[in-house]
């Protein structure tokens, strides 16, 4: 059992454990996914109060050095895991890396509708009104802009049934925060953004996965998990999943529907990349059970920060019931350029473009990968590529060809030694980037 030994000093004793985790890690004595010694047994060993062996786990856990996973333990992280996505990353040493790590819209070099933009609202005089926090108005304008914006997804909205937030991210935390208490359990796909990964460690609730094939989550398997667990909330993105890729049919959505409403869940579905595709969104089969969240930023421009929940008054009035917690973080200026795009039709060109660069980039990786590989069956932003031996190693050597790409335990809800990697086709800043990248892969995957 690994038992460090802890300096004598006026630090916390829960700190110095803290410290010692990161110090093992670091030089190798905890291996990635090796598992910590049981709490109470390595507070016996160190002389010290089990409850300072367990406020030392969770400090560790917070600080993303470690992942505890109810009934299974403790284990060290792999460089973090999914936070080491969120961190700035520094300028790489290597001039001809090509990052393909992280999900960001492609950016068009000849595009200059934010340039356009600013320089209209300065003719136009719109810029005093920046200075202020958002009115009534401006916000009943955003919610009608963003009922406009939803038509694209084949839904006809009111008003009232949308709320404001910055971003899927943000308003994905705040239904959550609303939703859940500390310690509940919460269903996702057994893979699943490292955002809602991070969300839930962060808010105390511990994650149960759902079996998943190419279609998305199996609804028997939801069914089993609902009743072992008594969940009340399940989140999950039903179209170009993240990170498979994966898609719901119609047969598939009205079947986990029916579980959603025989067991009174709650489902929160994330509809970030829904607009890229045609297929149909989840919500409208769920009635008041269902609450979707989107935004502009992988599909019009990242860093526009605007998004939407949509759900019935009733229950947005659950989430917000003064209506502040999830607009604080709109910014004004992102809001005026978000309404006059939907308005004046640059938001559906630039999701047009969109689309056909992605699906241009996935054919692409189709012609790279075999198909047996290539997880992902539809034109998504990232693909979900299988790999002949343990997905660390061939990160290693991805990063040795200077690209970077994710391996499967950073969606991992469980310990994983699952052999894949996420690859971001949309984070290349040309076609003929993203091909040398993906033929570095390709190579590496070969010496593997």
């Amino acid at each position: 059992m690994w038992t460090p030994t802890l300096p004598t000093s006026e630090q916390p004793r829960y700190l110095a454990l803290v410290d010692a985790i990161a110090a093992a890690i670091e030089c190798g004595e905890l291996q990635v996914g090796e598992r910590l010694p049981p709490q109470r047994r390595l507070a016996w060993a160190l002389g010290l109060n089990p409850s300072t062996t367990q406020q030392a786990y969770r400090e560790a856990a917070a600080r993303h050095l470690v992942s505890g996973e109810v009934g299974r333990g403790t284990y060290v992280l792999a460089g973090s895991k999914e936070a080491t996505l969120f961190h700035l990353k520094q300028k790489s040493l290597q001039p001809s890396l090509i990052d393909l790590s992280t999900n960001v819209p492609v950016i068009d070099p000849d595009n200059h509708d934010v340039e356009n933009s600013l320089r209209a609202l300065m003719q136009e005089d719109q810029v005093r009104s920046l200075e202020h926090y958002l009115n009534a108005d401006a916000l009943l304008r955003a919610r009608a802009h963003g009922a406009a914006w939803f038509s694209h997804r084949g839904l006809h909205l009111g008003a009232s049934q949308l709320m404001l937030c910055g971003g899927a991210q943000q308003g994905l935390f705040v239904l959550l925060l609303s939703l859940c208490q500390a310690g509940e359990p919460v269903l996702v796909e057994a893979l699943t953004a490292p955002g809602v990964k991070a969300a839930c460690r962060q808010l105390r609730l511990p994650l149960h996965g759902i079996a998943q094939d190419r279609q998305g989550i199996l609804p028997d398997d939801l069914d089993r998990v609902a009743r072992a667990t008594g969940a009340r909330v399940v989140v999950l993105t039903p179209t170009l999943q993240n990170p498979t890729g994966a898609c719901m049919s119609r047969e598939r959505q009205q079947a986990v529907a029916e579980v959603v409403h025989r067991h009174g869940l709650v489902l929160i579905e994330d509809d970030v990349y829904g607009a890229l595709t045609d297929q149909p969104p989840l919500w409208p089969l769920l009635g008041q059970q269902g609450i979707l969240v989107s935004s502009l930023s992988k599909t019009v421009g990242a860093g526009l920060r605007l998004g939407w929940i949509v759900a019935d008054p009733a229950l947005l009035a659950k989430v917000d019931p003064h209506a502040q917690a999830t607009h604080w973080q709109v910014s004004p200026l992102n809001l005026q350029i978000a309404c006059r795009w939907i308005a004046d039709g640059t938001a559906a060109r630039r999701l047009a473009w969109q689309r056909q660069e992605v699906e241009q980039r996935w054919r692409l990786a189709r012609k790279v990968f075999d198909d047996q590989q290539v997880y992902s069956p539809h034109p998504s932003p990232h693909i979900w590529v299988s790999c002949p031996g343990p997905a660390q190693t061939l990160v290693q050597r991805c990063r040795a060809n200077a690209v970077e790409v994710v391996p499967a335990e950073v969606f991992a809800v469980k310990q994983s030694d699952l052999a894949a990697v996420r690859i971001s086709l949309s984070a290349a800043s040309s076609r003929a980037q993203l091909k040398q990248a993906l033929e570095r892969v390709a190579q590496a995957m070969e010496v593997s």
